[in-house]
C-alpha cells in the first residue's frame, strides 16, 4: 500500500514533476510518495528573495524599473533567467540570461535596470541549479497611464498606527496626547475609512513589536500607512540626535538606550513595505527627525480630473513623507482637554473631508499648521520619490 504525506505551505510551495522541481511564491500543496526512493533523497532548491521591488504588484508611470534579487542555493547555480511577459499571455516580451561568476555559484545578487512596455507585465525570475532544480518568483508591474487606470480598480486599504503617551515613569505627565490620539483616530476611522491601531502609553518594546508587525504585513500598491507619535521628545546635544521618550525612559541614561532614536525610527519606517507612508510627530524636537532640518513643499494639483485618476497620479510613486510639530525646539502640550496646538490644526484639516473632491492632500493640510509657532517641519526621508504624495480619501 502506498503512503503519502500532504503538506501545505503558506509562503512557499513545491511542485514535484518528472524532470524538475519548481518553487513559486504562491500557496499550494505537494505530495511525496514514501515508497519511491528517488523522492526521499535530499533536495536543495534555490531561494529567491526580492529586494526591489518588494511588493508583488507595482505601479510605474514610466517603463524603467530597477530590479534587485538575492539568490541562494546550496547546490551550484547553473543559470538565472529574467523574463517579461504580458499578463495572462504565455508569449515572452523579452528575456535575459545571467550566468554566475566563479564566486557567485551559491550566492548571487542580480542587480539590473529593466525596460518594460506599457501594459500589465509579469516580471519573472527563474533560477536553475546544476541538478536541474528550478525556482520561480514574479512581480506584476503596471506600466503607463492605461495600466495605472486599470490598477485603480485594485482593492486598496488605508492603515493608521498611532502611538500616544501622557504617563511616564520618570518624566512629567502630559495632558493631551491620548486625547489628541483618540480624536485623530476617530476622524481617520469614521471620516476616511482607515483601519486604526491606537497604542496608548506604550513601552519601547511594544513600539518596536508593533512596527515589526506592520513591517511583516502584505500591502497592495495603492495602500497607505499613516504613523503618528505624540508625547515627550528629547534632543541629545552630544549625540546630535533626537529621540521619542517612551513610558519607561530614564532621565539618567547616557547611552539613551531606553529611548527610541529618530535615526532608528527613520530606518524602520522606511523599510516597511507599504508604498505610501506618512509619519506625523507631535513631540518636542520632532524636526530633528530630518537630518538636515529641511522642509520640502509639494506643488501641483489635479482638480479637473476624475477622482480615480487623481488617486492614481498622486500614488504613482513611492512615498516617505513626514510632518512634525516643530523643529529643533520644544512644543506646547496645550490646555487640558483642548488638544495641543498642532493636533488641533490637524484635526481641523481632517474635519474638512478634503473639500469638494473628498480628498485631503498634504499640500492642503500644510496651510492649517504652517503658521504655528514654533514652525512645523515637513519633507521626505529614506526612499521618497520626487512628486510623492499621501492622501486622505473621505468615505
Amino acid at each position: 500500500m502506498k503512503k503519502y504525506i500532504i503538506i501545505s505551505f503558506f509562503a512557499w510551495a513545491f511542485t514535484y514533476g518528472v524532470s524538475a522541481q519548481n518553487l513559486s511564491t504562491r500557496s499550494n500543496k505537494f505530495s511525496v510518495n514514501l515508497s519511491d526512493e528517488k523522492n526521499l533523497k535530499d533536495t536543495s532548491i534555490p531561494v529567491i528573495t526580492w529586494v526591489e521591488p518588494v511588493n508583488e504588484v507595482v505601479l510605474h508611470r514610466e517603463g524603467k524599473l530597477h530590479l534587485t534579487v538575492d539568490i541562494h542555493s546550496p547546490i551550484q547555480i547553473k543559470m538565472v533567467e529574467i523574463s517579461i511577459r504580458e499578463k495572462n499571455q504565455a508569449a515572452s516580451r523579452g528575456s535575459l540570461m545571467v550566468k554566475p561568476k566563479e564566486n557567485e555559484q551559491h550566492d548571487l545578487t542580480v542587480d539590473r535596470d529593466v525596460t518594460l512596455p506599457d501594459g500589465v507585465n509579469i516580471l519573472e525570475i527563474t533560477v536553475v541549479n546544476i541538478d536541474g532544480m528550478a525556482s520561480r518568483s514574479d512581480r506584476t508591474v503596471h506600466v503607463g497611464e492605461t495600466a495605472l487606470a486599470d490598477a485603480a480598480r485594485l482593492n486598496r486599504h488605508d492603515y493608521a498606527l498611532l502611538f500616544v503617551t501622557d504617563r511616564y515613569d520618570n518624566w512629567d505627565s502630559l495632558v493631551n496626547p491620548i486625547f489628541d490620539g483618540r480624536t485623530i483616530a476617530a476622524e481617520l476611522k469614521n471620516t476616511y475609512g482607515f483601519q486604526v491601531d491606537l497604542v496608548e502609553n506604550p513601552s519601547q518594546d511594544l513600539i518596536f513589536r508593533k512596527l515589526r508587525e506592520y513591517s511583516e504585513m502584505k500591502y497592495e500598491p495603492l495602500d497607505e500607512l499613516f504613523i503618528f507619535f505624540a508625547g515627550h521628545g528629547y534632543y541629545d546635544e552630544a549625540f546630535k540626535e533626537g529621540y521619542v521618550v517612551v513610558k519607561e525612559s530614564l532621565k539618567d541614561d547616557p547611552g539613551k538606550t531606553s529611548y527610541v532614536s529618530y535615526n532608528r525610527l527613520r530606518n524602520i519606517v522606511n523599510v516597511i513595505p507599504c508604498e505610501h507612508t506618512f509619519l506625523m510627530m507631535d513631540v518636542c524636537f520632532g524636526g530633528t527627525f530630518d537630518e538636515a532640518l529641511a522642509a520640502a513643499r509639494d506643488v501641483g494639483m489635479y482638480k479637473d480630473i476624475p477622482q480615480s485618476e487623481f488617486i492614481i497620479r498622486k500614488l504613482a510613486v513611492k512615498t516617505r513623507r513626514y510632518l512634525t510639530s516643530g523643529g529643533k525646539t520644544y512644543v506646547s502640550d496645550g490646555i487640558p482637554g483642548q488638544h495641543s496646538p498642532f493636533a488641533k490644526r490637524v484635526i481641523e484639516a481632517l474635519n474638512t473631508r478634503g473639500g469638494d473632491d473628498g480628498i485631503l492632500t498634504l499640500n492642503e493640510l500644510w496651510p492649517y499648521v504652517e503658521k504655528l509657532k514654533p514652525e512645523p517641519r515637513q519633507g521626505g526621508f529614506g526612499d521618497n520619490a520626487p512628486g510623492s504624495e499621501f492622501i486622505f480619501i473621505a468615505k
